[in-house]
């Protein structure tokens, strides 16, 4: 069966956002143009490794092309939620982001999990062979206001611990830090931990 490639040329959003509480949250790119909405789900990482990699392309292409591009500390332009309800076209396997220098623009290609071997060569191909895709056409600052917002939203999760930087969750945190022990607990003879130890 052929692929199916979403094109968005002139998206009027390329976002991401979350749905669910901190700590059991999903993540979601969602391309919009006019009445048109593809959402993708993918991992968290994914999306911090995105937004990095956007942030040093366009680095790149400032450097290499001389081409104006926004400041890394762009404020983020559309702070909207997602729009509902999100339905994920696919689940994102392979990501690819380029540079196309006759459109100006950051191209940005999610390729699905896939269980099927397939050549590499697809990503930012319209080859008939491989897996379903979502390709956006970004400019600069478009660019830099989704790395912008991909930050505010993976920072909105869990605050990290002071002392292990993994999340803190209302239930409690055993930090790997302090060997599973909380403040107030009883270890050694009596001595509570943090007290003249």
């Amino acid at each position: 069966m052929a692929r199916a490639i979403h094109v968005f040329r002139t998206p009027d959003r390329f976002i991401a956002g979350t749905v669910g509480e901190p700590g059991d949250r999903t993540f979601y790119l969602q391309a919009v143009h006019d009445a048109r909405i593809i959402s993708v789900s993918l991992e968290k990482q994914q999306v911090q490794v995105l937004a990095d990699r956007m942030g040093m392309l366009l680095d790149e292409v400032a450097r290499r092309f001389g081409t104006e591009v926004p400041p890394q500390e762009t404020e983020v332009g559309d702070t909207s939620p997602l729009v509902m309800p999100v339905d994920a076209e696919f689940r994102v396997g392979t990501m690819g982001l380029g540079w196309d220098a006759e459109a100006q623009a950051v191209v940005v290609e999610l390729l699905a999990v896939t269980e099927a071997e397939f050549d590499e060569s697809v990503v930012l191909d319209d080859a008939d062979e491989g897996p379903d895709a979502v390709r956006v056409f970004l400019t600069p600052v478009q660019a830099r206001q989704f790395a912008a917002r991909s930050e505010a939203v993976i920072a909105a999760g869990r605050p990290p611990c002071p002392l292990c930087g993994q999340p803190l969750s209302p239930e409690g945190h055993m930090c790997v830090r302090t060997n599973g022990y909380r403040r107030g607990e009883i270890f050694n003879g009596g001595t509570e931990f943090g007290d003249d130890v």
